[in-house]
């Protein structure tokens, strides 16, 4: 290949994964001003925070490039947390048996989201919105606000654990998450109609797409995610925190736009949406290196998030305009 080819590629990698840009000067920022960011130890742990936003953040990947956002799944990552934890310590069940249970109630809740939306004509942020507040407020009244804990220890290498002790396990099942997604949104069927759905419901309808199959069955990938996130989660707290998965479900929100996810659906990949969730995690952890407050991390995290969708606005208008 040519320099003019090898420049294009280079040109249109940097045009898909613009995300790139913003992660290096992230890493440049942090190294200057937090001296303990280039550690392998603190690389572990961002990687670790990652995992789990990164995993949601499939869920919101497909719920946004079908058309929608989805609100709840921070809460039913907490929900089915507890659930999990709960079927172990005081229903007596076996971990399979707790993460099976987990998932059902996941995938019930989103099954109903779906169910509203597809079939009752709701719109998609006021049942997603409504089922947050169930699902947040279920963990509380499950649990009487105390967390649960005196979990087995035979879980705990999912949240914790290594493999060869180089490789955290929730980083592997984040990779293992990513190829599949990957594959999914690229090479089969389900992934063309999803991008369809999304890019246009009416010319999907009229192609002969199920549109309301192929967006209920976006839903229940965010419930399969969301307990995923939650079985993690629950493993590496060692408990079953009420409060577990708040504010994730804006996070994966974050991760996907700063992907490259556009919001007006049918536009993204999924190794964009894996990068968004890095810059994620680092802005947070370069954050907490520094002693920022986590009152104004939130604060933070709203300018990038407002950013992120006038900047996916904006690309959208242009492209319009140049048609």
């Amino acid at each position: 290949m040519n320099s003019g080819g090898k420049r294009f590629e280079i040109l249109k990698v940097l045009g898909d994964y613009v995300i790139l840009l913003p992660i290096a000067l992230l890493i440049v920022v942090w190294t200057i001003f937090a001296p303990n960011f280039l550690t392998y130890n603190n690389f572990m742990n961002v990687l670790r925070q990652v995992s789990m936003v990164a995993i949601l953040a499939a869920g919101q990947y497909f719920m946004i490039c079908t058309g929608f956002i989805d609100f709840a799944l921070g809460a039913l990552v907490g929900l089915c947390g507890i659930i999990f934890a709960k079927g172990m310590v005081d229903w007596g069940l076996p971990p399979v048996i707790a993460a099976l249970a987990a998932l059902a109630v996941g995938l019930l809740c989103e099954l109903i989201d779906g169910t509203l939306v597809t079939k009752f004509h709701l719109p998609a942020f006021v049942a997603t919105l409504g089922m947050m507040y169930i699902g947040r407020g279920m963990c509380y009244v499950i649990t009487n606000s105390y967390p649960v804990s005196k979990l087995p220890a035979s879980i705990g290498w999912i949240g914790r654990g290594y493999i060869a002790n180089v490789l955290p396990w929730p980083v592997a099942i984040m990779i293992i998450v990513y190829v599949v997604v990957s594959f999914i949104s690229k090479r089969t069927k389900f992934g063309r109609f999803v991008y369809a759905t999304g890019g246009n419901r009416e010319a999907a309808h009229l192609s002969g797409i199920n549109v309301d199959l192929i967006t209920q069955c976006s839903f229940l990938l965010g419930g399969f995610f969301s307990t995923l996130t939650a079985i993690i989660l629950v493993s590496r707290l060692n408990s079953g925190q009420p409060s577990a998965g708040t504010g994730y479900e804006f996070q994966a929100v974050i991760a996907c736009v700063m992907g490259g996810v556009s919001l007006s659906g049918g536009k993204g990949k999924a190794l964009g949406v894996i990068l968004g969730a890095i810059f994620v995690g680092l802005l947070t952890n370069g954050m907490t290196l520094i002693a920022v407050d986590s009152n104004w991390q939130q604060v933070v995290q709203g300018v990038v998030l407002i950013l992120a969708i006038t900047f996916d606005v904006y690309k959208q208008r242009r492209q319009a305009e140049s048609r």
